[in-house]
Order: structure tokens, then sequence, then C-alpha cells
């Protein structure tokens, strides 16, 4: 009878170690971790909505439970060119169409990190780890959204760095937009190098190069244009002092033309006031000599001159040696007309 007793009794000693054997379980620094209950004795069974933060180290029984860890740092999903820096051995940027048809391969950098609050829902849903979050979700999701973003783009436009720029940050927030929900959480999409097809870049290279030259020629000719102003406004400096100079002695002859013409002037005026004097004493002297008194004195002025002269008398040529007479008075009358009007003329002759 014991014996049947035992026997029901083993399941139950079973399941009583098999709950008592534990493992133990750790999260790093950067790491989360998300507890499976395959069998439940207490509580739901299944993928546990607790999540076991970084950086400490957990005990759950063994066999029944199963225990998985998310990578919580910040990630780089590297998608380029080079086979050694990519995150895979082979070819891996991203090619895409210009809206004007030409082909381009980029590089493209994509920053991410795994939400720390929806781990468990990852576990469920994407995988069971953040290589596996980063395989499954973030590489398929970015590089058909970033390819879609760019393919909007011309081929000039990805010339000019702050249209790339645009394009970069518009891919991110499309990318942030569909993988949030996921628990994944979208920081920065970079864009890095990227290439033409060999002939189009190459036609590319000649336009810039002729616009360089352009932009070169044109620079030239305004520094040309600039030195031509400079020398300009120096020649009118040069020629406004000359001005200045030549102005200057005009006005220095011009003073000197007027204070000769002044004194010429006065020394005429003087002149002119002298003659005009003198011709008004002669003029005063005739009135005062055509008088009675002018005569007396000329009169005098000849008695004077024949004073001590001796006076012969000479007999006429009539027969007889008759004795004439002369009127001395008229005689000295017509002496007096006679020096007057001399001393007129020599008057006049002196004006």
């Amino acid at each position: 009878m014991r014996l049947p007793a035992i026997g029901y009794r083993l399941p139950a000693i079973a399941l009583a170690m098999l709950a008592s054997a534990c493992t133990f379980h750790s999260t790093d620094s950067t790491e989360v971790g998300v507890l499976t209950r395959k069998i439940s004795l207490v509580g739901k069974a299944g993928v546990q909505q607790e999540t076991y933060p970084p950086g400490a180290t957990y005990t759950f029984p063994a066999f029944i439970t199963d225990w998985h860890v998310f990578n919580v740092a910040l990630q780089n999903l590297s998608m380029v060119q080079s086979k050694a820096e990519g995150d895979r051995a082979e070819r891996d940027d991203i090619e895409f169409k210009t809206h004007d048809g030409n082909d381009i391969t980029v590089d493209v950098t994509v920053a991410w990190r795994v939400d720390t609050a929806k781990t468990p829902w990852i576990l469920e849903h994407v995988g069971g780890s953040t290589s596996e979050v980063k395989e499954n979700l973030v590489r398929p999701a970015c590089r058909s959204i970033v390819r879609d973003v760019l393919n909007t783009m011309t081929s000039e436009e990805y010339y000019v760095s702050d249209k790339r720029f645009q394009k970069a940050e518009e891919a991110r927030e499309k990318v942030a937009k569909v993988l949030e929900p996921e628990g994944v959480i979208v920081e920065r999409v970079i864009l890095g190098e990227h290439h033409f097809h060999p002939e189009y870049e190459k036609v590319i290279h000649d336009k810039k190069l002729a616009e360089q030259t352009a932009e070169r020629m044109v620079s030239e000719g305004h520094a040309a244009q600039q030195e031509a102003l400079r020398n300009l406004e120096t020649a009118k400096g040069q020629v406004n002092q000359k001005i200045a100079t030549a102005q200057g002695a005009l006005n220095q002859v011009r003073l000197h033309a007027d204070a000769d013409y002044y004194r010429s002037q006065r020394e005429a005026e003087a002149i002119l006031a002298e003659k005009k004097a003198h011709a008004k004493g002669v003029e005063k002297t005739n009135q005062a000599m055509s008088g009675a008194g002018g005569r007396t004195l000329v009169k005098l002025r000849v008695a004077e001159a024949l004073a001590g002269k001796q006076i012969v008398f000479l007999p006429g040529g009539s027969k007889g040696g008759g004795l004439q007479t002369m009127n001395l008075n008229d005689l000295l009358a017509r002496y007096a007309v006679s020096e007057t009007e001399r001393a007129a003329k020599v008057e006049d002759d002196s004006k």
C-alpha cells in the first residue's frame, strides 16, 4: 500500500525540485532585461511587461523562464560603400534616382536607440535582441524611406549642401514616425559621401569648373573696375589740385593787376588834376592879362626890357631929310599883344 502512496508523491516532488532550481541573470550598464515565463506558477505566463533596469543581477527559476537583454545605448546603422567601414562586408550604400533621372549612390548613417519602456513589446513583435531589431526593423525601414525622400531631389539640388541637410532631416522625421510606435527612437540621419554616374560626374565637374572660371573672371573684372575707379579718383584729385594751383596763381595775377590799375588810375587822376589846375591858372592869367591891367603889365615888362637901351630914330626916305615921328604907345601895345598870343600858344602846346 505504501508503494502507490510514494508513486503519487513523485510528480509533486519533481515539480518542487524544478521550481526550487534557480538561475542568475545580469544586465550591463547599457542593457535592460525582459523576462518570459514559460509556465506560470504565480502570475501570467508569456512575456512579462516589466523591464529590468541596467547594472543589476536577477534570480529566476530555471527551465520555466527565458531571459532577454536589449542594449539601449545609441546605435549606428552604417550603410556605406566601403566594405571595411559598414555593417556588412559588402557594398551597402543606398542607390536612388534623382527627379531628373540620374543615378546616385550615397553613404547613409542612422543613429538610433531602443526605447527602454517598449522592450517587452519589441520582444513580442520584433526580435529578442538589439541586433535583431536592427536587421529586422531599422535597416529595411531606413533604406526604403531614405531612398523615397532622396528620389524627390534633382541632380543640381544634391550639390547644394543646405538642401541635402533639409532632406536628411525630412528622412529622419519620416523614419521616426514609422519606428517610434515599434519601440525605436531615431536620433539622426546623416548623408555621407555620394557618387554620380561617371559620365554625369564628368559633366557636372566640367560645369562647375566653367562656373568657377566665370566667377573668377567676374571677380577679376570687378577688381579691374575698382582699380579703374581708384585711378579715376586719383586723376580727379590731381586735376583738382592743378586747377586750384592755377586758380591761386590767377587770383594773385588779378590782385597785382588790380593794384597796378588802381595805382595807374590814381596817378592819371593826379596828373589830370594837376593839368586842370595849371590850365585853370593859365586861363585865369589870360583873363587877367586880357584886361587893362594886363596891358599895363605888358607895357611895364616892355619898358623894363627897353630900360637902358638906346633908341635911334632914322630919317625916312622922303626928300628933304624930314624927321618922322613914331607912336611909342602904339608900338608897346602891339608888342604886348604879340607876346600874349605867343605865351597862350606855348601853354596850349604844353597841354
